[in-house]
């Protein structure tokens, strides 16, 4: 069986917490607490989000898999906390054991959410099993799993950056994402590369909270240092553009993904969709060098030694500020959609649980492709292929 980097989630949004199993992680990774929830605090910031990040703290308990600060090739289990699940009536709406005394069901449909689907699919009677599974609070556990995955990355030279392209109708210009400040983006509220632009966003955040209104963007993903030969073309599943599609969308209220320049190579005639490659010379020592990226770093479902750049497309929080026209559960009759805490817009957050979600495809494919059970081995596989990536008349 081929190395895999494999994981799992489990929780409820008020339940007593999360849980992420992550199996594959190879020995001799260096693993704190303190490097997961950093990752898991960046997730909680960005201007616009809700009242339920006031009340949570996130904090990684590592479980297992862990030792001295370092991966010992088992598998790796982390905890988060809800600290909301302390309020009584959570813990008698989400107790896990029996209880006698009567709940109020939730039995108003939102629109836009997992409520009708879920409860058609799996028979209740009652919304909140599905919006408890269904909410973006899982995404935090996603976040855990995606900073061992970090971590394996930057250890063989691969590191992975998030930026905001857009909020509503501000968009930042292609010119500024492609000439991203990373340390900039850390210091910005709605992570973008640029001063005015944020402040645009952030206006258009206000005036989104004023009317009662959500907002939805486009986040961007991009991971560097990345090798040639991740992913394949040989099977459907396993090109790598396929499996990174699949884990964008999986992302809450994320409908559409691109890869590079996709929406744009679509309407250019293919001569100039292409990314020229350029000749190697003793002047021009970077092998396989390219004049462009507008693949996005992937080609026939492989990387191809240049920039991945993923952007995900977030419609707007469906828990608006408001009531909306729905239906009873019970009845089917004409009911207003009833309101919970939520966010204004969350493009930025997003950019981190897109970051989680690039780095655990990318964990796997790498282990798929050097495989091995301790970082030295893999590092060394690694290596000796780099060594044959050149032009084949040169030894």
């Amino acid at each position: 069986m081929m190395n895999q980097f494999r994981w799992l989630t489990a929780g409820e949004s008020h339940g007593k917490g999360l849980v992420t199993i992550v199996d594959g992680m190879p020995a001799g990774v260096a693993i704190t607490e303190e490097l997961i929830t950093k990752d898991l605090l960046r997730r909680q910031g960005g201007y616009g989000r809700g009242k339920r990040q006031q009340i949570e703290t996130d904090n990684a308990s590592i479980l297992s898999g862990i030792r001295h600060g370092f991966s010992i090739g088992s598998p790796v289990a982390i905890q988060l906390e809800n600290r909301d699940h302390d309020n009584a009536a959570w813990e008698t709406r989400m107790a896990t054991e029996p209880i006698t005394e009567p709940i109020d069901r939730v039995v108003t449909l939102r629109p836009g959410h997992a409520d009708l689907a879920g409860t058609q699919k799996y028979g209740f009677d009652d919304v909140r099993p599905v919006l408890e599974r269904s909410s973006a609070r899982e995404t935090a556990a996603r976040v855990a799993a995606g900073a061992l995955a970090r971590a394996l990355l930057a250890a063989v030279g691969i590191n992975v950056y998030s930026q905001t392209i857009s909020i509503g109708t501000i968009q930042l210009s292609t010119e500024l994402a492609n000439n991203a400040d990373w340390k900039l983006i850390e210091q910005s509220p709605v992570r973008v590369t640029d001063r005015a632009v944020e402040q645009e966003m952030i206006k258009e955040i206000d005036k989104a909270k004023a009317d009662l209104d959500t907002l939805g963007g486009v986040f961007e993903v991009r991971a560097q240092g990345v090798p040639f030969g991740l992913g394949s073309h040989v099977q459907w599943d396993r090109k790598l553009d396929g499996r990174i599609g699949q884990a964008f969308l999986s992302i809450n209220a994320v409908k559409a993904v691109e890869i590079g320049d996709g929406l744009a190579n679509a309407s250019r005639p293919g001569s100039l969709a292409q990314d020229l490659i350029q000749p190697w010379s003793q002047e021009n020592p970077k092998l396989w060098d390219r004049a462009s990226n507008k693949a996005g770093g992937l080609e026939a479902g492989m990387t191809n030694g240049q920039d991945i750049v993923v952007r995900g497309f977030i419609k707007p929080i469906s828990t608006v500020p408001r009531t909306l026209p729905s239906a009873n559960l019970d009845t089917g009759d004409s009911e207003n959609s009833f309101y919970e805490r939520s966010d204004v817009a969350v493009v930025p957050a997003a950019g981190i649980i897109g970051e989680a979600m690039l780095a655990l495809v990318l964990a796997d494919a790498l282990l798929e492709k050097f495989g091995g059970d301790n970082l030295s081995e893999i590092s060394s596989n690694m290596s000796a292929f780099l060594e044959t990536v050149k032009p084949r008349a040169i030894k």
